[in-house]
């Protein structure tokens, strides 16, 4: 049997989003223990030990890999204490979590996102992609153009500038990519495919046709942490 969530799962995260207070949380800990937290715990447990066939420099742990349920609010006008999806990330185990490009998947009460790539880069670490782009964008197309790449995922997205940033041929073969400061893929399913028996190898075929992707815009961060060691 391979790991996946049940409908109960679903129930939980829907409900959750229509009494989103604590209260009505804390009377179901337990049920969120054990068919959310828990499929998730099973699903990076196994990945772990598939990664190193396709990408053993990703850390799949729960202790890392699993965002917690509790929201950050702050700084945000919506006070809902919990989110309403459970979430994992897959960074590498050279580079800061959020700093480095990794795979990623969700499961809401109506969708799931299964992606990767780069979501909020430093400045520095933009300027180092950017370069790494630039002298490599054939490589990158290459990536991204492969027939399962597209097929999946469609084309890279993400946060983007109006002009090619200061210091690149405002002409560069590779200025769609160069004026990016996200460099996401990404494809959503129902929310009911988290609970098909196919679930966990879908999940896994798609990470493997994002992996070379997640490679390639990972080494500039690499090469420049080694530098700066």
């Amino acid at each position: 049997m391979t790991p996946r969530f049940s409908t109960r799962t679903l129930t939980f995260l829907r409900t959750l989003k229509r009494h989103n207070d604590r209260d009505w949380f804390r009377e179901r800990r337990s049920v969120y223990e054990h068919h959310v937290r828990g499929p998730m715990i099973e699903i990076v447990e196994r990945l772990a030990v598939d990664f190193r066939g396709f990408a053993p420099e990703l850390v799949a742990t729960p202790k890392v890999s699993i965002y917690r349920i509790y929201r950050d609010i702050r700084f945000s006008p919506d006070k809902s204490p919990f989110k309403t999806h459970v979430a994992a990330v897959f960074p590498h185990h050279d580079l800061v979590k959020h700093r480095s490009a990794g795979l990623y998947f969700h499961v809401a009460p109506d969708h799931v996102l299964i992606g990767g790539g780069i979501y909020a880069p430093e400045p520095r670490e933009l300027h180092s992609l950017r370069e790494h782009i630039a002298t490599n964008d054939k490589r990158l197309r290459a990536i991204v153009n492969r027939p399962a790449f597209r097929r999946s995922f469609g084309p890279v997205s993400g946060q983007s500038l109006q002009r090619v940033p200061r210091g690149f041929a405002h002409d560069h073969p590779a200025a769609d990519y160069l004026k990016l400061k996200q460099f996401l893929a990404g494809c959503e399913r129902p929310a009911v495919f988290a609970t098909s028996p196919r679930f966990y190898r879908s999940l896994v075929r798609l990470f493997e046709h994002l992996v070379p992707f997640i490679q390639f815009l990972n080494e500039p961060l690499i090469n420049t942490r080694q530098f700066r060691l």
